[in-house]
């Protein structure tokens, strides 16, 4: 789980930082330092914690079956990481650039205008992102295999994925939680930066408070509170306080002798 601390982490720090800034600007209009962090902040911190999500999917159909995936874990991490730090590099030129702008007295709406094709991207890829996890679950759930030449799964083994399911469906709707509040702030930064850094959106308090800071706030929450950690540790926990190991799930006898626990 060493991955949720430059992704996750780095994000809730990103956002602390971001609206302390905001608070500071607040109290102090004229000063353009804490204008320059709470932009940067703010913009950026749901990046990386949106490549936590595209990692945990990726460990999740490790677990349930990479024969359902359209991708294979590795290039669905690859891929969706990747496309997510293209996003990043062009949120911070943009948000560089922007502040630079305000720095000099002049007009940041070019720097605008790079940080929301940035967000648009990020919105792009999150769409992506819903549409193959959710072909992915229905897979799964209806056991057809992305190709149909795939080995056929045992009894045994298809048994002891949905053990698996009733456990991980739980992180499932964490995963979708999240990914919901991440797309509605998304979609707020993308309609407040198409209007300019003078228009109505942006100059609306409570708007950035709901549709920002909200929803950031109930994302970190569920994600601690529904924490991946729990779903794919390397024993289910089971009654009684016994840990039936994972690669136990695979083998007949652990699935049958442990099935009352499960059920």
């Amino acid at each position: 789980m060493w991955w949720l601390i430059p992704t996750v982490v780095v994000a809730g720090i990103l956002e602390v930082l971001g609206w302390s800034a905001r608070l500071w600007s607040s109290i102090s209009p004229t000063l353009l330092t804490p204008f320059e962090i709470q932009l940067i902040g703010t913009i950026l911190a749901p990046t990386p914690f949106l490549a936590a999500n595209f990692l945990v999917l990726g460990k999740i159909i490790v677990r349930l079956g990479p024969q359902y995936s359209r991708l294979s874990p590795k290039f669905y991490a690859l891929i969706f990481c990747t496309f997510d730090v293209i996003c990043l590099i062009i949120q911070v030129v943009g948000g560089a650039y922007a502040a630079g702008e305000v720095n000099r007295s002049q007009n940041p709406d070019k720097g605008g205008n790079i940080m929301l094709l940035g967000v648009i991207l990020q919105l792009c890829a999150m769409a992506l992102y819903v549409l193959c996890a959710g072909e992915f679950i229905l897979r799964f759930l209806n056991d057809i295999p992305v190709r149909k030449n795939s080995m056929t799964v045992s009894k045994e083994k298809r048994y002891a994925n949905i053990i698996e399911w009733n456990i991980i469906r739980w992180l499932i709707l964490g995963l979708a939680i999240q990914i919901f509040c991440l797309f509605v702030r998304a979609t707020y930064r993308t309609v407040e930066l198409s209007k300019g850094w003078s228009g109505p959106i942006i100059s609306i308090q409570a708007y950035i408070n709901v549709f920002d800071g909200l929803m950031m706030t109930i994302a970190l929450y569920t994600m601690n509170l529904i924490h991946p950690s729990f779903f794919l540790a390397e024993t289910l926990p089971v009654a009684g306080g016994v840990g039936l190991p994972r690669h136990c799930s695979a083998s007949v006898t652990c699935t049958t002798d442990s099935a009352s626990m499960w059920t």
